[in-house]
């Protein structure tokens, strides 16, 4: 058994991903690293079995039609040897550094007498063209170099939210919950991270900022223009995520208020993409989605609706809307969310 498996999505990626899959390699044979090609129509299935000819003992070639970023995860997670289970991004690298020290945590938890279902670090924002890159710390929110669960939790702020880019899980948590991502569909990384959640007993923090986020690219999932065009793949994830637990009966208190922010967030962020359409059918969108959780979770919706961010979401009319655009926009700036 490999120690950590590490799965990276392809789709058309053979303008980037070898730098992704060198700053993989330096982890050595204690690592497995599978390359899912998505049905590329470029270069990209080449370079991945050129990988494998080259590393046939730490780099596996997976090929598939074209299903989506869930269904490449979905694919990695099914050939998955590893103990521990990470997602990395074509586009994206990691630290040699912090690599090197989250793979001597892992080694030494695998060892320990307490199973380690969650280990978290920090990752950076390598926005194109920005001189200061911000980083995405938990160090007020978490013990640092030591095991934890959530009662030892402090205080995790709207801004301080856990992505795929932070997290590396158990494999066989992941199997033990179901994840199963949703093919052709993107954003399904806020269910990667979302659905496993309760099943987390035990978690460590290591402070070092290991995954390198790119962002940039005009075509890539999180510009804006581009999340406006797939806004019904939003919404999906987004009814997904509402439908995955009644949050008001997940025992710890501390969970519950973050997997609560959590959803206040995906909210937020798909009825603003709906308004900044500026299209009716868009706005009935907005209306349907605020229908869909007050249908399903009454009690959900009365907090989200009635708290600070629905309300400044669902403001009336025209102007109304202009003023929950420029209330996001600062809300984005201060939290920090794409």
């Amino acid at each position: 058994m490999k120690l950590l498996s590490i799965t990276v999505p392809c789709y058309n990626s053979d303008g980037y991903m070898t730098r992704c899959i060198d700053s993989l390699l330096v982890g050595g044979e204690e690592i497995e690293i599978l390359i899912v090609d998505d049905g590329s129509t470029d270069r990209t299935a080449q370079i991945a079995d050129e990988y494998q000819r080259h590393f046939p003992g730490i780099v596996k070639a997976i090929h598939q039609e074209n299903g989506g970023h869930g269904e490449a995860v979905n694919s990695g997670l099914k050939n998955a040897t590893g103990l521990y289970f990470k997602v990395v991004d074509s586009d994206d690298w990691v630290n040699e550094a912090a690599y090197k020290k989250i793979l001597s945590v892992l080694h030494q938890m695998a060892g320990g007498r307490t199973t380690l279902d969650m280990l978290i670090s920090n990752f950076v924002y390598e926005k194109q063209g920005a001189v200061h890159k911000k980083v995405m710390r938990y160090k007020t929110a978490f013990p640092v170099d030591e095991l934890f669960g959530w009662k030892d939790v402090m205080h995790l702020h709207r801004g301080q939210y856990i992505l795929m880019h932070s997290v590396i899980y158990r494999t066989q948590l992941l199997r033990e919950c179901g994840l199963e991502l949703p093919k052709h569909t993107f954003y399904v990384d806020n269910i990667f991270v979302y659905q496993p959640l309760p099943y987390v007993k035990t978690m460590y923090y290591l402070d070092v900022n290991f995954y390198r986020y790119f962002i940039g690219r005009e075509d890539q999932s999180v510009n804006e223009e581009v999340m406006i065009r797939r806004i019904d793949q939003q919404l999906l994830v987004n009814r997904l995520m509402i439908d995955a637990y009644d949050v008001f009966r997940i025992p710890s208190r501390k969970l519950r208020k973050y997997m609560i922010n959590y959803l206040e967030i995906m909210m937020t962020v798909s009825s603003i993409m709906l308004i900044r359409s500026g299209t009716e059918e868009n706005l009935n969108k907005k209306n349907d989605l605020w229908k869909y959780l007050k249908q399903q979770n009454l009690r959900l919706y009365i907090k989200l609706r009635f708290g600070l961010l629905g309300r400044a979401c669902n403001l009336p009319g025209k102007g109304g809307r202009k003023l929950s655009i420029a209330a996001y926009k600062i809300t984005q700036h201060f939290f920090g969310f794409n």
